[in-house]
């Protein structure tokens, strides 16, 4: 139920009111459609609230359990992840008893709503989740296709993987409101709405000429306080009016044209589409975040506290990466001291990002990935906005259309795994409390 809350901005769209008992609100056939459209699980019509969050519980138990059990019969071994993290979630909880001036198991019954969930339940779940991520991330990572496969489902599809470059410059049609005496907003007329349109029709209409004349779009835009914009790899949105012409596959390098969407036009020039063929990248980081200072930024002294604060990660980044050149110096090494001191959440993972391709990260972090001479076992200090990053580069992997390709298989595969796993299970449910869940 938290979850849901949490995950979910729109519950109270969907008739939820969390002010009243779930037992009492029952869901409309109009809410299962929509519960069925955003794949909230499913729902039936006169269902109440209580049971349609009771049942994906259940559901969710149940595929735990059952990977827990497939997972005990093959002997799969846990990775040291898993007990790290749980030390970490248990530290943090007992941090957060203390400061509220309350036992464990108080502030779990604070949190919860009831004194069900012990600090013991509380640890067994959390163990139980941990472990089932794991071997859920392990299946997961077992999934891979042949290039065929992967040729296959591209060419099914081309436009959710393709890229394209072009340029645009954006112009609103959108007639402004205006204020009456007494304040109030009013709305532009049906004439007056026309009219802008038309303008804007019209400057569009110009500008696209004047850049067929041989005028550079950018210093167009300029000249006419416009928006411009350039993009070198930009992915297709369905139902977008630009999206569309620009991913027609009619279209040639050089194309141009006034693309209308509403009240807003564009002048575009297409240059390209392409897949992207160069190869993804695997790296290891250690972040070191600066500490928290004790000053607000209104206070006298505080850029200076901030610039010691860096100083002092910078220092630390430097002397974690000189401990590591000074050991083994192995990938493996680095990964023990990843789990140890990275602050990012992949040190349970020894700090290992996979397949990462042009702009998944910030862009330090992805210049430095990406740099032409980058070479297995480089090792670097990064200084993003998050702090800074003891690097270390893993290697070269697929390409970075196969990357995708093979995302949209694993989802779908895995998708049909985790719902094969509730399939296989019995559920009874009695009242024998969560302790007894397993």
């Amino acid at each position: 139920y938290r979850s849901f809350l949490s995950n979910t901005s729109y519950f109270s769209y969907l008739g939820m009111d969390t002010s009243t008992s779930l037992k009492d609100q029952t869901i409309s056939e109009d809410t299962v459609e929509t519960i069925t459209a955003l794949g909230l699980g499913e729902a039936e019509a006169g269902q109440t609230w209580y049971d349609f969050i009771l049942n994906q519980a259940l559901t969710q138990m149940a595929q735990i359990q059952t990977a827990l059990n497939q997972a005990e019969d093959e002997g799969f071994t846990y990775p040291a992840g898993v007990q790290a993290q749980y030390d970490d979630s248990m530290s943090t909880l007992e941090s957060a008893a203390q400061a509220s001036g309350v036992s464990v198991n108080q502030y779990l019954t604070n949190v919860f709503g009831n004194n069900l969930i012990t600090e013991s339940v509380y640890g067994d779940q959390l163990m139980r989740m941990l472990q089932f991520d794991a071997y859920a991330n392990a299946h997961a990572g077992s999934l891979s296709y042949d290039e065929a496969k992967l040729e296959e489902t591209y060419a099914a599809n081309p436009n959710d993987y393709d890229k394209v470059s072009y340029e645009s410059v954006t112009i609103s049609g959108t007639a402004p409101s205006t204020t009456d005496e007494e304040g109030n907003t009013v709305e532009p007329t049906e004439e007056e709405t026309a009219a802008a349109k038309e303008a804007a029709k019209s400057k569009a209409d110009d500008m696209l000429a004047s850049f067929r004349s041989g005028s550079e779009l950018g210093a167009l835009a300029e000249a006419q306080d416009a928006t411009y914009n350039e993009n070198d790899r930009a992915s297709y949105s369905a139902g977008s009016a630009l999206s569309e012409w620009l991913f027609d596959d009619a279209r040639t390098a050089g194309d141009s044209a006034v693309v209308e969407s509403g009240s807003t036009y564009y002048v575009v020039v297409f240059h390209d589409r392409f897949r992207e063929e160069y190869d993804s990248i695997n790296v290891r980081h250690i972040l070191v975040q600066p500490s928290t200072g004790t000053l607000s930024s209104e206070d006298e002294g505080y850029d200076e506290e901030q610039s010691q604060l860096s100083a002092d990660a910078k220092l630390k980044a430097e002397e974690l990466l000189e401990q590591w050149r000074s050991g083994e110096a192995t990938e493996e090494s680095f990964a023990t001291l990843a789990m140890q001191e990275s602050t990012d959440g992949s040190k349970y993972d020894g700090g290992l990002y996979s397949r990462v391709c042009q702009g998944d990260m910030v862009e330090a972090f992805n210049d430095w990935c990406f740099d032409p001479a980058r070479q297995s076992g480089d090792t670097d200090i990064v200084e993003t906005e998050y702090g800074y990053h003891v690097m270390y580069f893993v290697g070269y992997d697929l390409p970075a259309w196969q990357v995708a390709v093979t995302d949209t298989l694993k989802n779908e595969d895995y998708a049909a795994w985790e719902e094969g796993l509730a399939a296989e299970s019995t559920i009874t449910r009695g009242d024998f409390g969560l302790k007894f869940v397993g």
